[in-house]
């Protein structure tokens, strides 16, 4: 997908997801990632945050991963590992407050690899528009287990600040605690999309789970 496809419509439902999610198990991530795909989320983004994977394992699960999305005609993202998704060839990258800068990463991606960048605030939000974030992940939306930098919950009024100030057309992504009953509250407040992670991977059916989250739109 190269720039100005319809990227918010890819970016409904985004899930988020690394080994440490699924019970340390590779295995079980690709099992997940397969039902949360087929349930109709459009981006996976690997996020393999104090795994027990040597790197050798953790490059064979993202390459798992970029093939299911292909299959699915997912976009794949990977999580601030810049090198990683210059050898994978990923759809895009994501890159926190605490990651390389988005400038530095432009330098050294494919012209057509899609950048997002999260913000919590509207200041850091306004630099990574001004920068040339293809999207921003906005958060947290509220307290999450699933992500232990996630910062201080800002909630949907924190995003509808967001919003206001880079304008309609930046794609955004709420992200952290969101459930399948405060997700419209996330939506309502201009998000494009939500970013899910427990959501998914600790239901009974992530195939299920993931279109619930679909339907809403």
């Amino acid at each position: 997908m190269k720039r100005g496809d319809n990227l918010a419509e890819q970016l409904r439902v985004y899930f988020v997801v690394g080994s440490q999610d699924c019970d340390f198990s590779a295995a079980k991530t690709v099992e997940i990632a397969r039902e949360a795909l087929a349930g109709g989320a459009g981006v996976l983004q690997f996020r393999d945050k104090k795994s027990k994977l040597n790197d050798r394992e953790r490059e064979q699960l993202a390459g798992d991963l970029q093939a299911l999305c292909k299959e699915y005609g997912a976009l794949f993202f990977i999580n601030d590992d810049v090198e990683m998704a210059i050898r994978l060839q990923a759809d895009g990258i994501h890159v926190g407050q605490e990651d390389m800068a988005l400038t530095q990463v432009r330098t050294l991606v494919s012209t057509d690899m899609l950048i997002g960048v999260s913000a919590g605030t509207v200041a850091e939000a306004l630099l990574a528009r001004d920068q040339g974030a293809d999207y921003i992940g906005v958060g947290a939306m509220f307290a999450t287990a699933s992500k232990a930098d996630a910062g201080e919950p800002i909630g949907p009024a924190g995003l509808k600040e967001i919003r206001a100030a880079v304008g309609p057309t930046l794609p955004i992504v709420g992200i952290g605690g969101i459930t399948i009953d405060n997700a419209p509250s996330v939506l309502e407040a201009g998000a494009d999309g939500v970013a899910i992670i427990s959501a998914i991977t600790k239901a009974e059916s992530p195939r299920e789970a993931a279109g619930r989250f679909q339907a809403l739109f």
